[in-house]
């Protein structure tokens, strides 16, 4: 009961804060546009630690909620499946904190290791997050939480769609490119909404 307790808390609480961290650092970074900027790329320059710690809070959040996800889901495939894609998300926002991003302008044969790593790890907490609204769709259908199925669906179709705007934003040019700040922004809010809303009715079933 405790870990479920610390679990629905930790939902609510690290994608609230990773998000009012990189809504404020964008506004108030000079030179910095959180309209066509990665969120990443506040970890860049001075005052970038801020940014790299957010990851970390946030993957260890991801990471707690988890590990009491499981006891709310049916026991099944769909359950396991949830579970261990958000513990590897979790793990991979705590590692792509300490690997600071390259800025996105610069071209493919210029990126340092550190730069990969953390667009590696970027890319499987997108690829899983989308992943995940799916599984939890299944999983949620055939429940008393199925007024989340539709909402998980919803993410998912939502992340996909997206996801496939930010890598045309990547080429360079268009107008998904000056808008590559807003669409990842977009994304990323959708999976913490899904998050969010699954750690409140946690909360409200633990306590039932």
């Amino acid at each position: 009961m405790y870990r479920q307790k610390i679990a629905s808390r930790a939902g609510m609480l690290g994608p609230a804060l990773f998000t009012l961290s990189f809504t404020l650092g964008g506004l108030l970074r000079p030179g910095y546009s959180p309209v066509r900027m990665y969120i990443s790329e506040l970890s860049i320059g001075p005052g970038g630690w801020i940014q790299m710690l957010s990851f970390v809070c946030l993957g260890v959040c991801v990471l707690l909620f988890a590990l009491g996800l499981k006891a709310f889901l049916p026991a099944g495939k769909a359950a396991r499946a949830a579970t261990a894609l958000f513990i590897t998300v979790g793990v991979c926002y705590i590692l792509s904190g300490p690997f600071v991003t390259d800025p996105a302008a610069m071209f493919d044969n210029q990126q340092t290791l550190h730069g990969t790593l953390h667009g590696i790890f970027g890319a499987i907490v997108f690829s899983l997050s989308a992943a995940s609204c799916f599984v939890l769709w299944r999983s949620f259908t055939h429940t008393d939480w199925r007024c989340l199925a539709a909402f998980s669906l919803i993410a998912g179709i939502v992340m996909v769609v997206l996801i496939a705007l930010m890598k045309v934003g990547q080429l360079q040019t268009g107008i998904f490119h000056d808008w590559a700040g807003v669409v990842q922004r977009c994304c990323l809010i959708t999976s913490y909404a899904l998050i969010f809303t699954i750690a409140l009715r946690m909360r409200g079933a633990r306590r039932a």
